[in-house]
């Protein structure tokens, strides 16, 4: 690393590109890497693009959650390709470089996916809340709660990318991770990071604090209303509904807390490569199925589809 751009000193104005290392500490694993990456990202773009054009083709699944459930899938397409396509094409670059510009957008567009994806969580979790208490939640209301999900994700997408990316980079220029994550990103910076380290935590905080104080309100009154059910077999199917929501809202939630609300000393980079592995390339994928497989109604509708190919093929 010596002989590269990273030991020269650089004047903040100057610093006009980073260095992303990606993997390549692992010389041997290149090519079973990026089949492993490539493979999750087509699989995550098949299976969510699937479910959106289930949903939409099939009248009985118009319903509040499944308008929900398509605009997360959506949601997920746009925060692992907010990296994928970069990290894929780096792996026959000699030099893995990214603009300044580049790494500031890549940022802002993977945080506002990520917490625009957390409030659309916590809008599902409402109308799961408000089915169990037979309210169905009006047309115009979903698109608001989309709406808002999306302007509150990339609001607060602004406000960290900006307190990040106006920090002074004197250099080395090397970013020892795959993407322009927050943390990585932070421990470049040659200038004091205490005010943007606090925006960043106030900002998870309030965002994220907010979004599970709604989920764990709505869920203590489902669990409630469920427990009153008197029929084990009604019991077993509102906590089966609920069940695929909650497991997706665990995976994600809990690779955030883990990656953003802990000190900066606890940092491991190279530990910290396989987690976001995970939370930008492997939950996108798996949220698609976790909530077909535990779905009767879709599982009846691609049987439904299925079943219409055979007849015309």
């Amino acid at each position: 690393m010596g002989n590269m751009s990273a030991t020269k000193s650089w004047d903040s104005s100057s610093m006009t590109m980073f260095i992303l290392l990606g993997f390549s500490d692992h010389p041997g694993l290149q090519v079973p890497l990026f089949a492993t990456f490539l493979g999750l990202y087509l699989m995550t773009l098949a299976w969510n693009l699937a479910l959106i054009l289930l949903i939409r083709g099939d009248t009985r699944l118009h319903t509040p959650m499944y308008f929900f459930l398509s605009n997360l899938s959506f949601t997920d397409i746009c925060y692992s390709s907010a990296v994928a396509p970069k990290m894929l094409t780096d792996f026959f670059r000699k030099q893995k470089t990214i603009s300044f510009l580049d790494c500031a957008t890549q940022f802002f567009f993977f945080v506002g996916m990520g917490l625009t994806e957390c409030f659309l969580l916590t809008a599902m979790a409402y109308d799961r809340y408000a089915a169990i208490y037979t309210t169905i939640t009006s047309q115009g209301l979903c698109i608001r709660m989309v709406v808002g999900a999306y302007a509150g994700g990339f609001l607060s997408s602004l406000v960290q990318a900006s307190s990040l990316f106006q920090l002074h980079f004197c250099g080395p220029n090397i970013i020892n991770h795959f993407f322009c994550d927050l943390p990585p990103v932070l421990a470049l910076s040659c200038s004091d990071t205490f005010l943007s380290q606090v925006v960043d935590f106030l900002v998870a905080v309030t965002m994220g604090g907010t979004s599970f104080l709604i989920l764990l309100i709505s869920y203590s009154y489902i669990v409630a209303a469920v427990l009153k059910i008197r029929s084990v077999e009604g019991r077993r199917k509102a906590f089966n509904t609920c069940a695929s929501h909650l497991m997706v809202v665990t995976l994600l939630f809990g690779m955030a807390l883990f990656m953003y609300l802990r000190p900066s000393s606890s940092y491991s980079l190279g530990r910290d490569k396989v987690v976001s592995v995970f939370y930008s390339l492997v939950i996108p994928m798996l949220n698609p199925l976790i909530y077909s497989l535990r779905n009767k109604e879709i599982k009846e509708a691609l049987w439904k589809v299925l079943e219409k190919r055979k007849l015309f093929s």
